[in-house]
């Protein structure tokens, strides 16, 4: 479809789950899409760590593309522009921190060059197509957060990226009270608004306050201490290297993506004063109570540095009395992951610290009352939640009425809403999905493939090989290999059964060779199933001598 003389609101991912935030605005003919972001995989996605956005909708319609603007550089914002957005061939616009982020992504895809990225002021204003776009900054739990200022013909849009209310910033400053006062007096028709944090009663607190829980827990530890937190948090790396000084550690750092964001934040101009950091060979030698090590790792990933040092497999090695400190929330489905990483530091005596036993993090997203000023600020006359699961949008939608904004309208991805004029209403559902990194290969997250993977976790998996002759009689002995399939102590004898079945199946076959191989197919699925339960995946090699 095309926008005719209206407002158009269009997820592609982000509503109705956390993560892989996509958004398209449409008005007078034009599209223009807000964040291109990915999420991790969970269990549903066997092999696979990259799931994307399946832009599908928009990929049809790229002629109608005006531009992708970006609201910060966290992974579900950004994360997929290396796979996705050669494609549509028009130009990112991000403010300098964040287009920092995005080059070295491209780079490490071998894309420089082959995407137009243009970089905006903190405070900027761009005319792309029928849209005006002011980048808004706000405060989050990275450098250069923002919102966007949405302006069109049919009316204003405030959409709010990830962001939280805080009196005192570590990095970079947000907009004041009077100039969102300001944008509420031009006139918002809709405020498209981070969900993450509806249910909590509580402020999300300063990032200034963390420095002292962090201090405090540093400074009673005995031996070597590592933090580990997100990454992309540059407001925390700020903190930690204050922690440092005052405690008189030197400070280390392990993990890829915190040598990029310091890489990229100091190139920013951000964390000027940051202290100079020592080696992994260094740290070690020095006295244990004299370092304090950054660490990537803090939701389990297995790869990171902190497991790493957690199974013995990395230079910095943790000994009894050292001390791990989990300067992080939990992202809900990695509690197992995290959980596996706590463990092996327990077995070798390490002391762990959570936000549970002391004052060591604070989130990045609004709770109520954060929620609920900004409202008052901004004063729209929709609120359309986004960036949660149902639960969280739904809960949005009652607050805000609650607090006084005339309508709110839940969606979830694939909703297509006009919010001008008539609106909201909500026109129809447009197709959505997801896909999957896997490897070098993009694929659908439903697909073939992925689908026999899974079945093939599930059920395990034969093949089978069968000699034939011109008569269509077996030569020789079938070939039955097995993969995951719960025989254990009875395999023989269940492999003599399956090259049984196969065997029957394939004497005086049906002449069409696909018909031949179906036969012995579901002949050794059945009898895997008879002996197991299980239907596992079988393919059949049929070879003619």
């Amino acid at each position: 479809m095309k926008p005719g003389k209206e407002l158009l609101f269009l997820a592609l991912g982000g509503s109705g789950e956390i993560g892989m935030n996509v958004n398209l605005y449409g008005c007078d003919g034009k599209w223009l899409m807000v964040d291109l972001g990915m999420t991790f995989a969970d269990p549903a996605y066997p092999g696979v760590e990259i799931v994307l956005p399946d832009l599908g909708f928009i990929e049809e319609r790229r002629k109608d593309l005006t531009a992708i603007v970006l609201t910060h550089g966290h992974e579900d914002h950004i994360g997929a522009i290396p796979y996705l957005a050669a494609d549509l061939g028009v130009p990112l616009y991000a403010t300098r921190f964040t287009a920092g982020l995005i080059a070295e992504k491209l780079q490490e895809e071998g894309l420089t060059g082959q995407v137009d990225l243009r970089v905006v002021g903190t405070v900027a204003a761009e005319a792309i197509g029928p849209f005006g776009v002011t980048w808004v900054p706000l405060a989050h739990s990275i450098a250069e957060a923002n919102a966007l200022l949405i302006e069109t013909p049919h009316g204003n849009v405030f959409h709010t990226g990830d962001w939280k209310i805080d009196a005192a910033p570590q990095i970079g400053q947000p907009a004041s009270d009077e100039e969102l006062r300001a944008i509420g007096d031009k006139g918002i028709a809709a405020m498209v608004c981070d969900s993450t944090n509806v249910f909590n009663e509580k402020a999300s607190g300063s990032e200034a306050t963390v420095r002292g829980g962090i201090e405090e827990s540093v400074a009673a530890a005995k031996g070597r201490v590592v933090v580990t937190t997100f990454a992309s948090n540059a407001a925390r790396l700020h903190t930690l290297g204050r922690v440092a000084t005052v405690t008189g550690r030197k400070l280390c750092v392990a993990g890829r993506s915190l040598d990029r964001i310091l890489r990229v934040a100091r190139t920013a101009g951000y964390l000027q004063d940051f202290p100079e950091t020592v080696d992994f060979d260094t740290a070690m030698r020095l006295p244990r109570r004299e370092v304090l090590i950054v660490a990537t790792g803090g939701q389990g990933e297995q790869r990171a540095a902190l497991a790493r040092m957690a199974f013995d497999s990395h230079p910095i090695k943790l000994e009894k009395g050292d001390t791990v400190i989990f300067s992080s929330r939990q992202i809900p489905g990695n509690e197992l992951a995290i959980g596996r990483i706590m463990n092996a530091l327990a077995r070798l005596d390490v002391i762990t610290v959570t936000e549970r036993q002391a004052h060591v993090h604070v989130s990045g997203h609004p709770a109520r009352p954060e929620l609920a000023a900004l409202y008052h600020r901004i004063r729209p006359q929709l609120l359309i939640p986004v960036h949660g699961e149902a639960r969280h949008l739904h809960e949005h939608a009652r607050f805000a009425v609650e607090e006084g904004i005339p309508q709110a309208f839940v969606q979830e991805n694939g909703d297509l809403v006009r919010i001008a004029p008539d609106g909201p209403k909500k026109l129809g559902e447009q197709r959505v999905g997801r896909l999957v990194l896997d490897g070098d290969v993009i694929l659908p997250a439903d697909g073939t493939t992925m689908n026999e993977r899974r079945k093939a976790s599930v059920n395990g998996s034969i093949a089978v090989a069968v000699a034939l002759d011109k008569g269509r009689r077996v030569v020789g002995d079938v070939e039955v290999a097995l993969s995951g399939l719960p025989v254990e102590e009875d395999r023989e004898d269940f492999l003599a059964d399956a090259r049984a079945a196969a065997k029957d199946a394939a004497n005086g076959g049906p002449a069409d060779e696909a018909k031949l191989r179906e036969a012995i197919r579901l002949a050794v699925r059945r009898r895997a199933t008879d002996w197991t339960g299980k239907k596992p995946l079988v393919d059949v090699l049929l070879i003619r001598v």
